[in-house]
């Protein structure tokens, strides 16, 4: 009876209803475009035409070559379907209602993200110029005054979290890509319920397709009810666009100004623990304080403010408290976000910076290794000019065709002389970088075309902070309990067919 119940509920869900619906929408466009072949030979042949033109378009398009190659081979092998499609959801031109909204808000507060401090302190010139990048082109400030603590778990973090939720005076603020109905969220919401009735203003901000699945119908109602205030960002509806590819994925929690939090851990009860399953869930984040923590205050009220269509003084939102003593920290913090409505690939940029500047080593923790070619070149050449590159990704996968995915990239990267460890306990979720005790980042950004080009996400780049060490220990002991992937172990030979599924899969991944 509770499978018969379960199976019904699944079916008649707002995700299955949709999906459907764009499915049929997708087979009625197919359907009436091949139709026209039949009217005569006139017909099919200017649609092949125009099928040849729109490869030639897709070559002069300045787009990714992967998300490229990934069209032109959809377009040769189905003329003139393939050309249809791209013609309807391949260029792109849905994230244009996005950025209509967005970056107007973006540039009208650009004014409130100046660099302020200097980067004297910061002695490596390619790291220095990278952090200059990223305020000037990007416009996100570096900052020193500010303390980081390093969570190697999702667990750990949280226990912190909720201490800071209690002890915020004015304003909460909350983005998630996926909020769960589940023992994490419930602890959050508790205390965010009576934060409101003491007068604390709280905002929430989640992903629809993220969390789709597993909210219950009343969970708006519920907030609203408690007096918080949320926007359900670029909701699923039955209509077939590529415009839902761009996904909020950034996570992000600002207290009163003073305090932030981001890193992989999402609210659901596998990123804390409680729930298995895929083994234990091993995810990085950590705890701003500081000047540093308005980047993500401004991040947080660009999006809000562009999609409530609403526009505040952005001043009333500074740090409440004064943070002198933390004047006495090393380093320098630089919280950056990256949008797939721009021409700046950010995410990659700051990745590859790292690796190219690093002289001794670089340890990466990534999900999802499914990489362009720019980042298998920058990985291979770093390990053969002699830098210990080691990547440690997924013992138990998430998703078995991304599993396998990234398993295919093992090969060149191991000959070039780079480690991969698979986290034989569970599945990785973190995507942290750290390069010779000077430079890391931990974020939301995957190593996959979705996350580098598609989503909206979030990072933190830091620079000589004393937290860099607790993210190198942190990797050393998680290597500890991997397994070292060599080319001889069973399973890595794929022989002809499954060298031809692993390729399939490479062209088609960034349309996945």
């Amino acid at each position: 009876m509770k499978t018969i119940k379960k199976t019904l509920s699944f079916m008649l869900s707002r995700l299955t209803v949709t999906a459907t619906l764009i499915l049929a929408q997708m087979g009625l466009i197919a359907f009436y475009i091949l139709k026209l072949t039949e009217y005569g030979e006139w017909v099919q042949s200017l649609l092949v035409f125009g099928a040849l033109s729109m490869v030639l378009f897709v070559v002069w398009r300045d787009d990714n070559p992967a998300y490229k190659t990934g069209w032109i081979m959809l377009i040769c092998l189905f003329p003139i379907l393939g050309g249809a499609m791209y013609f309807f959801f391949g260029n792109k031109r849905p994230a244009k209602s996005l950025k209509r909204k967005l970056e107007p808000q973006e540039e009208k507060h650009w004014k409130d993200l100046a660099q302020t401090a200097g980067f004297d302190e910061v002695e490596n010139t390619r790291i220095r110029e990278t952090m200059g990048y990223v305020s000037n082109v990007c416009k996100y400030p570096a900052w020193n005054n500010t303390k980081v603590d390093y969570f190697p778990s999702g667990e750990r973090m949280y226990a912190k979290m909720l201490e800071d939720l209690k002890s915020a005076e004015k304003f909460i603020f909350i983005e998630f890509f996926i909020i769960n109905k589940s023992t994490m969220w419930d602890g959050i919401f508790e205390i965010l319920k009576e934060k409101v009735k003491e007068g604390v203003e709280v905002r929430i901000i989640y992903d629809d397709v993220g969390s789709i699945r597993n909210l219950p119908k009343r969970f708006l109602a519920e907030l609203k009810n408690a007096g918080i205030t949320v926007l359900n960002f670029n909701p699923l509806k039955p209509f077939a666009s590529l415009i839902y590819n761009n996904r909020d994925h950034r996570k992000i929690v600002v207290v009163d100004g003073n305090v932030a939090y981001s890193g992989g851990i999402n609210i659901a009860d596998e990123y804390i623990n409680v729930e298995k399953r895929f083994g234990y869930w091993k995810d990085t984040g950590i705890r701003i304080q500081g000047d540093a923590v308005w980047n993500f205050t401004v991040m947080f009220l660009n999006m809000w403010n562009a999609f409530k269509h609403t526009e505040e003084d952005y001043d009333r939102f500074r740090p409440s408290t004064n943070a002198e003593f933390l004047r006495l920290e090393q380093g320098m913090v630089q919280p950056y976000g990256d949008t797939p409505l721009d021409d700046e690939n950010l995410g990659e940029n700051v990745y590859m910076e790292i690796i190219n500047c690093a002289r001794e080593y670089v340890y990466i923790f990534t999900p999802y290794l499914v990489i362009d070619n720019e980042m298998m070149t920058a990985l291979t050449l770093a390990a053969k000019r002699g830098v210990d590159v080691r990547i440690v990704t997924p013992g138990i996968p998430d998703k078995k065709l991304i599993y396998r995915l990234t398993r295919s990239y093992y090969t060149p990267l191991i000959n070039a002389g780079v480690k991969i460890y698979e986290f034989t306990p569970g599945f990785v979720h973190a995507k942290s970088f750290i390069a010779d005790d000077k430079v890391g980042v931990v974020g939301t950004i995957n190593m996959d075309y979705r996350s580098l080009f598609l989503h909206f996400e979030c990072a933190t780049l830091m620079v000589g902070c004393k937290c860099l060490q607790d993210l190198k220990a942190d990797c050393l002991e998680t290597m500890g309990r991997s397994k070292l992937v060599e080319l001889k172990d069973k399973g890595r030979r794929r022989g002809f067919i499954g060298l031809m599924i692993d390729s399939i899969l490479r062209v088609l991944s960034p349309l996945l």
